[in-house]
């Protein structure tokens, strides 16, 4: 996709007879290369932020997809759902306690190792109020999935407490982790 300093620079090209550089600072041209750099920096900053916020949604559907792929049957009880989210949630954990260890006696924690903790608190915390997990009874739809954020909306989902309880729920299109 062109962007619009590209398209800028062209038309100020075609306005120049093809001699783009041949501006001066404070001219409106140059003035209008300047702000489509500043809107193509802009852009670019807004979709990794939220590539860095669709990530958590993106890793957890992944994760239960390949999980549900290795279940057989169509449809996955509540039991296997929540042995799924329990893994899920304590997949850091080995993680954690290896960076604990490394760490030698008196010293502080390391920002990796805070961040490990605040995720695992997150997670467990989340699973106690409602856990956003692909509903159990569409595992073919989840198999389906390509792995693109616009198809996941098609996905069913549903959300899971501790003690067994799920109830529908939308597309979680903020960050849950």
């Amino acid at each position: 996709m062109p962007s619009s300093l590209h398209k800028t620079r062209k038309q100020i090209a075609k306005k120049r007879n093809g001699i783009p550089t041949a501006l001066h600072e404070k001219s409106r041209d140059s003035m209008r290369l300047h702000k489509a750099t500043i809107r193509d920096q802009r852009l670019e900053k807004l979709h990794s932020a939220r590539s860095k916020r669709e990530l958590p949604i993106l890793d957890r559907a992944v994760y239960f997809q390949e999980s549900a792929r290795e279940v057989e049957g169509d449809v996955l009880d509540m039991e296997t759902v929540q042995r799924l989210i329990e893994t899920f949630i304590h997949q850091y954990e080995e993680e954690y306690s290896a960076i604990k260890k490394e760490r030698r006696p008196g010293r502080p924690a390391s920002s990796k190792e805070d961040l490990l903790k605040i995720k695992i608190a997150a997670l467990k915390e989340e699973h106690e109020k409602g856990f956003h997990v692909m509903s159990a009874d569409s595992a073919r739809k989840l198999d389906e999935w390509e792995g693109n954020w616009s198809s996941l909306k098609n996905v069913p989902w549903i959300k899971v407490t501790t003690n067994c309880l799920a109830r529908p729920t939308d597309f979680p299109s903020k960050a849950v982790a």
